[in-house]
């Protein structure tokens, strides 16, 4: 059981990093990978992005969460 709990914590501090790494690289940049120069606008939209890339693995992180409280409180 303590385990579960470890591996999950573990897995949300590299998701949070990644995701802070993501954001701090697109206000951080001044030119994209394709040469254009980014304004807030384009800056926002790349966030948005990323923000829809990482709902998958928060859906995922959500139940398994559900599953370990669930396996902790039948115990």
């Amino acid at each position: 059981m303590k385990l579960r709990w470890i591996s999950w914590w573990t897995t949300n501090i590299i998701w949070f990093m990644l995701f802070a790494v993501g954001t701090a690289v697109i206000w951080i940049r001044e030119v994209d990978d394709a040469g254009v120069t980014q304004t807030p606008i384009l800056k926002l939209i790349a966030f948005l992005v990323l923000l829809i890339a990482f709902i998958i693995p928060i859906i995922i992180q959500v139940v398994w969460l559900v599953l370990n409280l669930r396996t902790s409180g039948s115990k």
